[in-house]
Protein backbone atom coordinates (compact mmCIF):
# COMPACT_ATOMS: atom_id res chain seq x y z
CA UNK A 1 0.00 0.00 0.00
CA UNK A 2 1.41 3.69 -1.18
CA UNK A 3 0.21 6.65 0.71
CA UNK A 4 1.37 10.25 1.38
CA UNK A 5 3.31 11.16 4.40
CA UNK A 6 2.44 14.79 6.22
CA UNK A 7 5.08 16.10 4.23
CA UNK A 8 3.41 14.86 1.23
CA UNK A 9 6.08 12.36 -0.25
CA UNK A 10 4.79 8.76 -1.16
CA UNK A 11 5.64 6.14 1.35
CA UNK A 12 5.44 2.59 0.96
CA UNK A 13 5.23 -0.23 3.90
CA UNK A 14 9.01 -0.80 3.17
CA UNK A 15 9.32 2.44 3.76
CA UNK A 16 7.42 2.64 6.79
CA UNK A 17 10.05 -0.39 8.07
CA UNK A 18 13.00 1.35 7.05
CA UNK A 19 11.93 4.33 9.19
CA UNK A 20 11.13 1.53 12.00
CA UNK A 21 14.21 0.29 11.80
CA UNK A 22 16.27 3.38 12.53
CA UNK A 23 14.37 4.60 15.63
CA UNK A 24 14.84 0.84 17.03
CA UNK A 25 18.74 0.83 15.77
CA UNK A 26 19.78 4.22 14.61
CA UNK A 27 23.34 3.13 14.38
CA UNK A 28 22.71 -0.20 12.31
CA UNK A 29 24.13 -0.27 9.13
CA UNK A 30 22.28 0.20 5.54
CA UNK A 31 23.21 -3.66 4.91
CA UNK A 32 21.65 -4.64 8.37
CA UNK A 33 18.90 -2.59 7.63
CA UNK A 34 18.80 -3.81 4.27
CA UNK A 35 18.51 -7.41 6.08
CA UNK A 36 15.69 -6.76 7.95
CA UNK A 37 13.24 -5.06 4.77
CA UNK A 38 14.80 -7.33 2.36
CA UNK A 39 16.62 -4.64 0.35
CA UNK A 40 20.08 -4.34 -0.44
CA UNK A 41 22.29 -1.83 1.05
CA UNK A 42 22.24 0.55 -1.92
CA UNK A 43 18.39 0.45 -2.07
CA UNK A 44 18.05 1.42 1.83
CA UNK A 45 20.90 4.08 1.25
CA UNK A 46 18.99 5.57 -1.96
CA UNK A 47 15.62 5.61 0.27
CA UNK A 48 16.86 7.02 3.62
CA UNK A 49 18.33 10.08 1.12
CA UNK A 50 15.18 10.19 -0.64
CA UNK A 51 13.19 10.58 3.08
CA UNK A 52 16.00 13.34 4.51
CA UNK A 53 15.62 15.50 1.13
CA UNK A 54 11.70 15.71 1.29
CA UNK A 55 11.88 16.07 5.78
CA UNK A 56 10.78 12.75 6.16
CA UNK A 57 13.20 12.23 8.57
CA UNK A 58 14.73 15.20 9.48
CA UNK A 59 18.09 14.14 11.29
CA UNK A 60 20.13 11.60 13.65
CA UNK A 61 20.90 12.59 16.98
CA UNK A 62 22.70 10.89 20.02
CA UNK A 63 19.84 10.24 22.89
CA UNK A 64 22.22 11.24 26.24
CA UNK A 65 20.65 9.45 29.29
CA UNK A 66 20.71 12.18 31.58
CA UNK A 67 20.08 10.07 34.47
CA UNK A 68 23.27 8.00 34.15
CA UNK A 69 25.23 11.36 33.75
CA UNK A 70 23.77 11.99 37.39
CA UNK A 71 21.05 14.58 36.29
CA UNK A 72 18.36 12.93 38.79
CA UNK A 73 16.91 16.41 40.09
CA UNK A 74 13.89 16.77 38.07
CA UNK A 75 11.04 19.55 37.62
CA UNK A 76 8.55 21.06 35.50
CA UNK A 77 8.84 24.80 35.25
CA UNK A 78 5.25 26.76 34.08
CA UNK A 79 6.56 29.94 32.27
CA UNK A 80 5.05 32.99 32.51
CA UNK A 81 5.83 35.58 29.59
CA UNK A 82 5.48 39.62 29.42
CA UNK A 83 2.99 39.92 26.50
CA UNK A 84 3.11 38.02 23.67
CA UNK A 85 6.17 35.94 22.40
CA UNK A 86 5.68 33.78 19.48
CA UNK A 87 6.68 29.76 20.04
CA UNK A 88 9.48 30.33 17.81
CA UNK A 89 11.09 32.68 19.72
CA UNK A 90 10.95 30.62 23.00
CA UNK A 91 12.28 27.56 21.32
CA UNK A 92 15.40 29.55 20.12
CA UNK A 93 15.47 31.16 24.00
CA UNK A 94 15.60 27.55 25.18
CA UNK A 95 16.95 25.25 22.52
CA UNK A 96 20.59 25.44 23.51
CA UNK A 97 19.90 25.12 27.48
CA UNK A 98 20.95 21.66 27.92
CA UNK A 99 18.93 21.08 31.07
CA UNK A 100 15.57 21.49 29.06
CA UNK A 101 14.24 18.25 28.05
CA UNK A 102 11.11 19.51 26.60
CA UNK A 103 8.97 22.57 26.00
CA UNK A 104 5.65 23.14 24.84
CA UNK A 105 3.41 26.04 24.58
CA UNK A 106 0.32 24.94 26.83
CA UNK A 107 -3.29 26.63 27.24
CA UNK A 108 -4.14 28.07 30.52
CA UNK A 109 -2.70 31.36 32.40
CA UNK A 110 1.11 29.94 31.42
CA UNK A 111 2.57 30.40 28.30
CA UNK A 112 4.62 27.12 28.65
CA UNK A 113 5.79 24.70 30.20
CA UNK A 114 9.43 22.86 30.61
CA UNK A 115 10.82 19.73 31.64
CA UNK A 116 14.43 20.22 33.35
CA UNK A 117 16.58 17.73 34.58
CA UNK A 118 19.42 18.83 36.80
CA UNK A 119 22.28 17.12 39.31
CA UNK A 120 20.63 18.72 42.03
CA UNK A 121 18.98 21.49 43.39
CA UNK A 122 21.67 24.43 42.97
CA UNK A 123 22.05 22.72 39.28
CA UNK A 124 18.46 23.33 38.47
CA UNK A 125 18.34 26.69 40.48
CA UNK A 126 21.32 27.76 37.70
CA UNK A 127 19.18 26.58 34.97
CA UNK A 128 16.35 28.11 36.17
CA UNK A 129 18.13 31.47 36.06
CA UNK A 130 19.51 31.32 32.36
CA UNK A 131 15.69 30.09 31.39
CA UNK A 132 14.38 33.26 33.28
CA UNK A 133 17.01 35.61 31.53
CA UNK A 134 16.60 34.08 27.93
CA UNK A 135 13.33 35.79 27.07
CA UNK A 136 11.16 38.28 28.19
CA UNK A 137 9.91 36.03 31.12
CA UNK A 138 7.64 37.52 33.79
CA UNK A 139 8.08 34.69 36.10
CA UNK A 140 8.38 31.07 36.18
CA UNK A 141 6.74 28.28 38.95
CA UNK A 142 8.40 25.06 39.24
CA UNK A 143 7.23 21.77 40.06
CA UNK A 144 10.34 19.79 41.52
CA UNK A 145 9.19 15.44 40.85
CA UNK A 146 9.76 13.61 44.64
CA UNK A 147 8.89 10.13 42.53
CA UNK A 148 7.70 9.46 38.60
CA UNK A 149 5.15 7.21 39.23
CA UNK A 150 4.28 5.86 35.49
CA UNK A 151 6.79 7.33 32.53
CA UNK A 152 6.58 5.46 29.45
CA UNK A 153 8.52 7.95 27.83
CA UNK A 154 11.72 6.46 28.88
CA UNK A 155 13.72 3.50 27.71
Amino acid sequence: MIHCSEKGMLMDEVDERIIAELTDHARATFAEIGERVNLSAPAVKRRVDRMLDTGVIRGFTAVVDRQALGWTTEAYVQVYCHGTIAPAELRQAWVNIPEVVSAATVTGTADAILHVLARDMRHLEDALERIRASADIERSESIVVLSNLIDRGRS
